[in-house]
């Protein structure tokens, strides 16, 4: 018995040890206020802002605060849940206090932004409801991902206005935080959510990997990866997973678009018109450039797909692994790249790991910040979402660990979103990186929202269905072309990259129209179609390469 007493008091003594010795801070005893946060940010970045935002609160109010952070993938897996939440909650209200009896038809519809006229007048009735409700889903803010997200849950009604506009309405001007940079929307028309720090996308790679692939320079255009000494060698994430992921092929295709646009109108002024596909009408030199780039753009997102080691559901894992050289090269955020530079030089390893953003192939972004409807701590959310557009919070993103206004401990190495930031030079010596400003002439790229906008799901399924669902039949596709003596690579080649089952008039029309569909099952039905076409695609355009 004393023998059991003696290892239980042991086993207690281990235990007691972290809380023992954990250091007085912030998050240290009971907070008198509490905020509760959803986002898709790393752990550095959400151990500075539990810092930084419980000093500022802090001085202001004169109360202590704890941030309850969930952690539950990247920003489109968040949405889901969101929608999932608000889908019980406003069910509960219905049915229980209302009384009313609950339907599919209510399910799929009270979240819908903009009901078709012909809606049913009880789904309208339920949309009313719910945009004058204060249902909830426990969570306070959404902090972090891609601006698609954000504006989804705004049209569903899940963001609402913080007041953050009545309390500093000189922030919300184009010298400040404009409305619109480069084609995209850095706030939302109606604040439900607004931008605070500002992302672009890039290539990660590892120079000793690079070397042993025989590589003699580092990538510095998308189209490099495209490299068949790649193979097996790329890291990738899902862009179905993570939406800052979609973004960066979305910018891929822009860039082919553009490249398109450019050279159909080098052909001379005015537009050459030509017969539309299927034969009716004619379009544009504008619209053939988009049509023509987008599949360009599949192609080259097929190639880089092709040579991939991995799709994961986690971006953060691509610097990762690259920076360790478990692969050559990864698609990544810019300040994912920057942080793996940032931890090597802290190790004393510099200049293992490099980050290039291709010329004209990627623009700013915004990741924002909003409030979610039926918070439980409303008044701490807005003073969080202050705290994130002031010059506090934007200084946090960007300054050196260590200097005055800047992190405790990790640098973020992320561009503020308030251009007014950029306009204080004696804050250069501590800045991470004060030669970036996002809003110099030529920063970035121009972004056609009425190209791509209303298909990023679409190009995120079908880079799904096209590379990760069949991924193995498509590398071995790619490998059998590389071995092959010309013709029969050309041959096999053009037999791999045909595009016509996921062009631009079937992703606007069907492939839209199956994830538009109230039945996910004619998501599922196209999906399995689809990646079974692409795996007999990728069989015969082998049988091509080998002489077949």
């Amino acid at each position: 018995m004393s023998r059991n007493l003696a290892i239980v008091a042991l086993l207690a003594a281990i235990l007691a040890v972290p809380f023992l010795l954990r250091p007085e801070g912030p998050g240290a005893g009971p907070a008198q206020d509490t905020l509760v946060i959803v986002t898709p940010h790393n752990g550095a970045i959400r151990r500075e802002f539990q810092t930084g935002f419980a000093g500022w609160y802090r001085a202001r109010t004169g109360r202590t605060v704890a941030i309850d952070w969930r952690m539950l993938g990247g920003s489109s897996e968040i949405a889901r849940y969101l929608a999932g939440a608000y889908v019980d909650s406003f069910r509960n209200l219905w049915t229980g206090r209302l009384g009313r009896a609950w339907s599919g038809a209510l399910q799929a519809g009270f979240q819908e932004g903009g009901l078709p006229d012909g809606a049913p007048a009880v789904v309208r009735s339920a949309r009313e409801e719910f945009l004058k409700s204060g249902v909830g889903c426990g969570i306070d803010i959404f902090f972090g991902g891609g601006v698609f997200d954000f504006e989804r849950q705004a049209r569903a009604g899940t963001l609402v206005d913080s007041g953050i506009r009545r309390l500093h309405p000189d922030w919300f001007t184009e010298g400040t935080i404009p409305l619109m940079q480069g084609g995209g929307e850095y706030r939302d028309p109606g604040d439900r959510w607004i931008g605070c720090v500002l992302s672009c996308y890039g290539i990660i790679y590892n120079r000793d990997a690079l070397k042993r692939l025989g590589m003699a320079r580092p990538p510095s255009s998308w189209t490099d990866l495209c490299d068949p000494r790649y193979l097996g060698k790329l890291a990738l994430a899902d862009p179905t997973k993570s939406g800052s992921v979609a973004e960066a092929f979305e910018n891929i295709v822009q860039q082919r678009m553009r490249m398109r646009l450019a050279s159909v109108q080098a052909g001379g002024p005015g537009l050459p018109r030509q017969a539309a596909p299927g034969g009716t009408g004619t379009e544009d030199s504008e619209a053939r450039a988009v049509r023509e780039g987008w599949t360009d753009g599949l192609r080259l997102l097929q190639l880089v797909g092709a040579n991939a080691r991995y799709f994961t559901d986690s971006s953060q894992k691509v610097p990762i692994d690259v920076a360790n050289g478990d692969c050559a090269a990864g698609l990544c955020i810019d300040f994912y790249g920057r942080e793996q530079d940032e931890a090597l030089r802290r190790r004393g390893d510099p200049g293992r790991v490099g980050f290039v953003v291709p010329a004209g192939g990627s623009g700013y972004s915004v990741d924002p910040v909003g409030l979610l409807r039926g918070a439980p701590h409303p008044a701490v959310a807005a003073a969080f979402i202050e705290y994130a557009l002031s010059m506090d919070g934007q200084k946090l993103w960007d300054f050196r660990a260590g200097v005055p206004g800047g992190p405790g401990d990790t640098a973020l190495r992320r561009l503020p979103v308030r251009r007014d930031f950029y306009a204080h030079r004696e804050w250069s010596a501590s800045r991470s990186d004060p030669g970036e400003d996002p809003y110099e002439q030529g920063a970035g790229i121009e972004y056609h929202p009425e190209w791509t906008a209303s298909l990023f799901r679409e190009l995120a399924f079908i880079v799904r269905v096209m590379c990760e669902d069949t991924h193995e039949e498509l590398a071995g596709a790619w490998k059998a072309v590389n071995d092959a003596p010309e013709p029969d690579r050309s041959r096999a080649l053009e037999v791999m990259q045909d595009m016509s089952s996921v062009d631009y008039p079937n992703a606007r029309g069907r492939i839209r129209a199956a994830l538009d569909s109230r039945d996910k099952a004619d998501e599922v039905r196209l999906a399995r179609d689809l990646a079974a076409a692409f795996r007999l695609q990728y069989a015969r355009a082998g049988a091509v390469a080998r002489g077949n």
